[in-house]
């Protein structure tokens, strides 16, 4: 593995900042996509989150992982903004744009090149989809193009998209990830690891559905030469029908709830209440159920799935 001095001049400048942010304090984060206006299982997210924060006398960013721009939405950051103050969640510094830190995300990238960490892999979707059925769905990346020598320059129109070799023992939990997919684009995996480092993020709170990429984080600060973080995660809201609540079909937001007259206690209330925390039909401000959790210590048992 690389040492700390094999990283990227800007990459490294920022590394020693987040070690220290995070000895000194808890730091944590909400970070949405602009891909549509918050649903209800998002804002509990948040809000889980920024109690976690406030709880432990912390720090806590709000950044907009906003690299994927064919899929945000026109005005959904601003919609973002308004809905966590509305709700009295208010957070710490300037707005994070992922957008902005591209350059770092590059050199890092191109360090991890440099040191024999990464590949090219010329996969196609249609290769993984074969292989997600021959595995019944629980797909892990074999490493079919891991030791092919293959070029790492655009082919037939197309780059390759470039995996980082995980170390031994996360083969068989998330198999060599992606780190910019084959459009070009700084893939999740990477973004989201690299700004964990650099912000000094110390514990991320985040929901049930992204347990899943966990070790492939994991894997990936490990590659960088980072302290593991702390990874919690928040059960799902979901709609009358079984199904998840989503950004994409238009999910119950805040607008839904404000045209039905509620505020913003009465909205903390049915959070809260969802996760059994306070009894249903609760009224309370974000900072009356902060107050509510010195006398509650079940409150991170039921708030988080791990």
């Amino acid at each position: 593995m690389g040492t700390s001095k094999d990283l990227p001049e800007k990459f490294f400048s920022f590394l020693p900042d987040g070690q220290a942010f995070r000895s000194d304090c808890y730091r944590g984060r909400f970070a949405p996509s602009p891909t549509g206006p918050l649903h209800l299982g998002n804002l509990r997210t948040a809000l889980v989150s920024w109690l976690r924060a406030r709880f432990n006398k912390g720090e806590w960013l709000l950044r907009i992982d906003d690299l994927d721009t064919p899929r945000n939405r026109q005005g959904a950051i601003e919609s973002i903004e308004r809905d966590l103050l509305w709700l009295g969640l208010d957070w710490d510094g300037p707005l994070i744009m992922q957008s902005q830190r591209r350059e770092i995300y590059r050199s890092v990238l191109s360090s991890l090149k440099l040191q024999n960490k990464i590949y090219p892999c010329r996969c196609t979707r249609k290769d993984l989809a074969e292989s997600v059925r021959a595995n019944k769905d629980c797909f892990i990346y074999p490493g079919t193009c891991r030791d092919l020598k293959l070029p790492w320059c655009i082919n037939d129109g197309r780059f390759p998209s470039l995996r980082l070799k995980v170390a031994r023992r996360f083969a068989n939990s998330c198999g060599d990830v992606v780190l910019r997919r084959s459009d070009g684009f700084i893939a999740y995996h990477l973004a989201t690891v690299v700004d964990e480092l650099c912000l000094g993020i110390s514990e991320v709170v985040r929901g049930e559905d992204l347990a899943h990429v966990m070790d492939g984080h994991l894997a990936v600060i490990e590659a960088l030469g980072g302290k593991p973080l702390i990874f919690r995660h928040v059960p799902l809201l979901y709609n009358k029908d079984g199904t998840k609540l989503s950004k994409r079909d238009g999910s119950r937001g805040l607008q839904s709830c404000q045209s039905l007259g509620m505020k913003a206690p009465n909205v903390i209330g049915l959070l809260a209440s969802s996760l059994n925390i306070v009894p249903k039909g609760s009224v309370l401000s974000a900072a009356e159920l902060l107050s509510h959790l010195t006398e509650h210590a079940t409150f991170w048992k039921r708030a988080f799935c791990d």
